[in-house]
């Protein structure tokens, strides 16, 4: 500049393979035996880590979604228009099975390799995540409530992104989205007042009309809905197409699009049911449990979104922080600065740590243990991980003082994407009902937790202590009390998952800083002086 020189700036992070500046994801993919999808995960680092793909998700966001209700005629359309980037990223995750993994390579260690291309991805762009899980998460409802599957699954499991406007049948790819909440009942979706009546034979399989409206729509351009109407038999669970069969348009209208504070690029919406058709999923009355595995799924997601929004923002300090200099020294060389970072280090690897446990429970399925696992783990790290993720972008973003505060930086996407995750799919109370609800009905999956902590005593006697007054803990707490509780075991989880990836100097510093009372301050950046902070930043810096 004619002016001054710039000098002292860290470069933009770009073109970075974002899976080979991650050790913790190594370590998992490696302990999980998943050579035959490695490359595809690399390839997806380096991708996901382009100035282009980057760009993408800036652009994605900055140029939001537009609603159309009518052509230049005067028909309805319903049409919502968005920038080429968000085709781009969506065809990106398709195309690399971050919708369907699982389902169409049906090998060990597919849940992981997921888990891992969803983790990049959102480290990218979280807007386009949503229309991904619901697409995946539909899968097992519809394989086990849905006598027409056949016809949707292979489409939904194709690597094709296909986003255009016409019926199901004519397309080689198809998405597909969820409607649940209604305006006066939110995350209580028993009080929803949308109505269902057969169109002709009711029962399994059969269309019914839908009349009534649904609150928040997220990604309604997709092909089919999974949707709540109340039937005869009460509270039911359909798949609504967007086009009927016969290839006319279903009358499903998008009243407006909700402008939100974050996940921008996703177009969510508020929508109504004018008779609109829709095929019954299980039996009538039983829609909230048949929707619930869809949804246990997309809680899991929420899980990996959140502990990759912590990751990238980790990245940017990191990436900062060895190029920075501040009063004479960069800034990976202060104390001060080691402690904070450190802190996030500890944080962002035991919600990936946490996140990698619950794969596990879905790679191993069949096992008893592992379900009853699953049942609680996917409320507690919804709860904890989707939370903390708040303050931690918070901080990363101080961590790059005003540079971190701008709109030119990822940071106050980041941020604002954060609180999606611990709102979508249930709010921290709801997550925290769920855990009482799943103990109160079934004690064995607290004895399947509690036998999974109690397996990695023996190590460390901080964590001895903590696992031994958490499970000699005579009753179940009272309603008032269930987040304290939650937060417990979330607490315990992550140390355990730690230790189980073998770990030991991150599990040691999280049980000295996490489980040892009085341990710590409330913020980032106070690890106690038995911690080398140095240390662990040095292992992550790239």
């Amino acid at each position: 500049m004619e002016t001054h020189e710039v000098f002292n700036q860290s470069p933009i992070f770009e073109n970075i393979n974002l899976f080979e500046i991650d050790k913790p994801l190594q370590l998992i993919l490696q302990q999980g035996g998943v050579d035959w999808g490695l490359s595809e995960v690399k390839d997806y680092g380096k991708t996901m880590g382009t100035r282009q793909m980057i760009d993408n998700g800036r652009l994605a966001n900055k140029y939001t979604p537009v609603f159309e209700t009518h052509n230049a005629r005067g028909f309805r359309t319903d049409e919502v228009e968005f920038h080429p980037a968000y085709h781009e990223l969506m065809t990106q995750g398709i195309k690399h099975g971050v919708h369907a993994l699982p389902w169409s390579e049906r090998k060990p260690g597919s849940h992981l390799l997921r888990m891992a291309m969803f983790y990049l991805h959102a480290q990218n762009e979280a807007g386009t995540c949503c229309p991904i899980t619901m697409t995946f998460s539909c899968i097992p409802a519809l394989q086990k409530h849905f006598p027409k599957a056949d016809e949707w699954i292979p489409k939904i499991l194709a690597r094709t992104y296909d986003p255009s406007n016409q019926p199901y049948f004519e397309k080689q790819g198809l998405t597909i989205g969820m409607a649940m909440t209604e305006k006066q009942g939110g995350s209580d979706v028993r009080a929803n007042t949308t109505e269902a009546k057969p169109v002709g034979k009711a029962g399994t399989g059969e269309l019914y009309g839908l009349t009534g409206h649904k609150w928040f729509c997220s990604a309604p351009m997709s092909d089919g809905f999974l949707t709540l109407a109340q039937t005869a038999q009460g509270i039911s669970c359909f798949l609504l197409p967007r086009w009927l069969p016969d290839g006319s348009k279903n009358k499903f209208r998008i009243q407006r699009l909700k402008d939100k504070l974050g996940n921008r690029s996703n177009a969510s919406s508020e929508i109504e049911f004018d008779g609109a058709q829709a095929w019954l999923m299980g039996e009538e009355g039983r829609g909230v449990s048949v929707i619930l595995e869809m949804v246990a799924l997309t809680r899991y997601d929420c899980m990996i979104g959140s502990s990759a929004l912590m990751r990238r923002g980790l990245t940017e300090v990191l990436h900062h922080i060895r190029h920075r200099k501040a009063f004479g020294k960069l800034l990976v060389d202060q104390p001060l600065m080691q402690n904070v970072v450190a802190d996030l280090c500890l944080e962002s690897e035991a919600a990936l740590a946490m996140t990698y446990r619950t794969a596990l429970c879905l790679e191993n399925g069949t096992k008893e243990e592992e379900k009853l696992l699953l049942r609680l783990l996917t409320p507690v790290g919804k709860y904890w991980i989707t939370k903390r993720s708040i303050p931690f972008l918070g901080e990363a973003m101080e961590c790059l003082g005003g540079n971190g505060y701008v709109e030119s930086s990822v940071l106050p996407r980041l941020y604002r994407e954060a609180p999606v995750n611990a709102i979508w799919e249930g709010s921290g109370n709801v997550q925290c009902l769920d855990v009482m609800r799943a103990i109160s009905k079934s004690p064995a999956v607290l004895d399947a937790l509690i036998h999974e902590l109690e397996s990695n005593k023996g190590n460390l006697p901080v964590y001895d202590r903590f696992i031994e007054k958490l499970s000699s803990s005579p009753n179940q707490p009272s309603e008032g009390q269930s987040r304290y509780f939650v937060e417990q075991l979330a607490k315990a989880v992550q140390a355990s998952a730690l230790m189980k990836m073998g770990r030991e100097q991150m599990a040691e510093a999280y049980c000295l800083s996490r489980l040892t009372e009085g341990s710590s301050g409330w913020m980032f950046g106070n690890l106690p002086p038995a911690i080398d902070s140095k240390v662990i930043v040095e292992e992550y810096v790239f």
